[in-house]
């Protein structure tokens, strides 16, 4: 699988940007030619950095392509790989090692051209949990550069009497200077990207939460099972993690009724056969009294269904749930947490 996951050999240049060939072209020159960097700017350099570790196997032919003279610099095997550790050992020959450092966190970090860019694609609950212990000036500017409709989830992250003070900041803020912004870029940089991208490896016990999501109900309680008999903890917070069809009981009438509108009639009637009575009069509550007079109808003609069929629809309808709230349609909290699902 890994092998098939890869990416093909790059065999035509003319699909090469401008960066692309660079990189290509300085990882050909290899490290005795490194002093060819320091004619390149910081952001020169970050880009073809950016490029360079992600170019995977670059054929022969687009080398010679690009730079025929230099062919003998190339590898036995007449071709160059792109990778994260040849472009660290590359930037390591000409730079300081805490530039490399950071340089490299940053490719590895949220995707995004500037820092502001990168903001934007951290969770905001961990932004907020890094912002509370700023200046409230400090975070005025910084949710000042970023998205409104990012700053807005990180405010209302934020301890509220902290956030009326960020929010009093911004209002009063005026043109910030060039100096100060870029102190400010320096310390989320080495403070909070560099630290994000060493910790952000996802938690194990998420990964196999999701995972226990997707089976059916029968290899579930298996596995719970199994599991709880070897590692009792380990089965608590997974089922803690886990995201349930039972857990859309805990949505308000508004996202119930976007989750309706979004779903199938004939996958909702399955899926309803197998739920508890609750569950099923809270859909029903939130219909029209002739729709959810059809659908009742509907679901007594259906006679017996398989349990199979039934887990099938209920999974399939979790799946349009977490992917409404991928698009901040609803929120979904998991059935371990005490927060109510919010819409």
């Amino acid at each position: 699988m890994a092998l098939a996951a890869r990416k093909k050999a790059i065999d035509d240049p003319s699909k090469l940007s401008g960066v692309e060939k660079a990189a290509v072209v300085l990882l050909a020159l290899g490290e005795d030619h490194a002093g060819l960097w320091e004619n390149l700017d910081d952001e020169e350099i970050k880009e073809i950095s950016q490029a360079m570790s992600s170019l995977g196997t670059v054929s022969s032919t687009v080398v010679e392509s690009l730079l025929v003279e230099f062919v003998s610099g190339m590898s036995s095997t007449g071709a160059i790989m792109g990778s994260f550790e040849q472009t660290q050992r590359l930037l390591s020959a000409f730079l300081p090692v805490e530039k490399v450092d950071l340089l490299m966190e940053e490719i590895r970090g949220p995707a995004g051209r500037t820092m502001w860019d990168k903001l934007g694609n951290v969770n905001e609950a961990v932004l907020a949990n890094y912002l509370k212990n700023e200046y409230p000036q400090t975070v005025a500017v910084v949710l000042s550069k970023i998205k409104p409709e990012h700053a807005s989830r990180v405010l209302g992250s934020l301890p509220e009497d902290f956030a009326l003070e960020c929010v009093t900041r911004m209002l009063r803020m005026e043109p910030v200077q060039r100096d100060i912004l870029d102190k400010i870029e320096q310390t989320l940089r080495t403070e909070f990207m560099s630290n994000l991208a060493r910790t952000s490896k996802r938690d194990s016990h998420e990964m196999m939460a999701d995972i226990f999501n997707n089976f059916d109900r029968q290899t579930e309680s298996r596995f719970i099972a199994a599991l709880e008999e070897r590692n009792r903890e380990s089965a608590e917070r997974i089922r803690a993690l886990m995201f349930v069809f039972e857990d859309l009981s805990k949505l308000d009438p508004g996202g119930v009724q976007t989750l309706l509108r979004a779903v199938e009639k004939d996958q909702l009637g399955m899926a309803l056969k197998g739920a508890s009575d609750s569950l099923r009069e809270m859909f029903f509550s939130n219909m029209s009294e002739r729709a959810a007079k059809i659908m009742r109808e509907d679901m007594e003609s259906m006679g017996p269904v398989r349990l199979k069929d039934v887990d099938q629809a209920q999974m399939a309808m979790v799946q349009v749930a977490k992917d409404l709230a991928a698009k901040g349609e609803i929120m979904l909290a998991g059935s371990g947490g005490d927060d109510e699902l919010i819409y």
